[in-house]
């Protein structure tokens, strides 16, 4: 980069602003961790890529009593433990690294950017990291949302194959590996990188999507064991369809959350409106028009899973 350019960069409009942005942040970050204040824990919205979990964030956050972003954090998240960190393992976050300075520069990042109060995050990874997130926060909330394999799958094909939308490269840079899924049709992961990502590296898309599905669901199950039964709340994909006002009734109640006139409203017509940039209306059993064949060659392998989660 030459001198003249460097020069220019200094003082471009956007970039100032950028940085002023940032140094205001930092500032807001050190007065909350000099002066020692405190926050409720966060509630987490976990469950596999494409399970719901956008339109369930979209509604909790409607509540007046809740910060949010309206976008995903990984970079964060990152920015604490990152693959780099596991020697390119995966996304996963263990609670062995869960360093103690973890919560407070959590903490003073949402304080800096949101102000005081309860948070309600939504990014895809966590679903990698929650014994992490709990050793960091034990009093957060968690809400699984599950889904039937069948559907959830299709529904990360149709993902993967939306012009790159869902790509980790621009979170994660390159990732040190030669990818090659579905016959070179793909060479980066979409939505997240799951354990043993490398071993599907030259696998069938819906190879590598029940692979996502199955990880995502069992590391949930297994997470469950670890936290207190008031702290876990698990909806299912298909109430959307069948009892959405039900469904988001008991969430609020257990959050101690009002249940708003408004909020109902929402709910009630869940069913009705697009929650996809991808598929657009919601719809059961959509994979038996979406991506039939594929689905049927990976059904033995995620049935064991679908028991688990009372679908068959």
């Amino acid at each position: 980069m030459s001198k003249i350019t460097k020069i220019h960069k200094l003082f471009d409009r956007e970039i100032v602003w950028k940085n002023i942005i940032e140094l205001k942040y930092q500032f807001k970050e050190n007065v909350f961790l000099l002066g020692k204040q405190s926050m409720p824990d966060p509630i987490f919205i976990i469950g596999c890529s494409r399970a719901g979990t956008t339109v369930t964030f979209e509604t909790i956050r409607k509540a007046p009593e809740l910060l949010s972003f309206p976008y995903e954090i990984p970079q964060f998240w990152h920015r604490l433990f990152g693959p780099w960190d596991n020697n390119w393992d995966s996304e996963v976050a263990t609670s062995k690294d869960a360093a103690p300075e973890h919560r407070n520069k959590t903490l003073a990042y949402f304080f800096s950017r949101l102000g005081k109060g309860q948070v309600l995050d939504k990014t895809c990874i966590n679903i990698l990291r929650i014994p992490y997130l709990y050793t960091l926060f034990p009093n957060a909330k968690f809400i699984f949302i599950q889904r039937d394999g069948r559907d959830n799958v299709s529904s990360l094909m149709d993902g993967w194959l939306h012009n790159n939308h869902f790509s980790l490269k621009p979170f994660l840079g390159e990732i040190p590996a030669r990818i090659q899924i579905d016959n070179g049709g793909f060479n980066d992961w979409s939505f997240f990188l799951p354990p043993s990502w490398r071993d599907y590296n030259n696998a069938s898309l819906e190879e590598v999507c029940a692979h996502q599905w199955l990880t995502a669901n069992q590391m949930a199950l297994d997470a469950k064991e670890l936290i207190p039964e008031k702290n876990w709340i698990t909806i299912r994909y298909e109430d959307l369809f069948e009892k959405p006002v039900e469904m988001f009734q008991d969430v609020f109640d257990q959050l101690e959350l009002p249940f708003s006139d408004e909020v109902k409203s929402h709910c009630a017509q869940l069913n009705k409106r697009p929650t996809s940039i991808v598929n657009g209306l919601p719809k059961k059993e959509k994979w038996k028009t979406q991506n039939p064949e594929a689905i049927e060659k990976i059904l033995p392998k995620i049935e064991p899973m679908m028991r688990k989660l009372n679908y068959i």
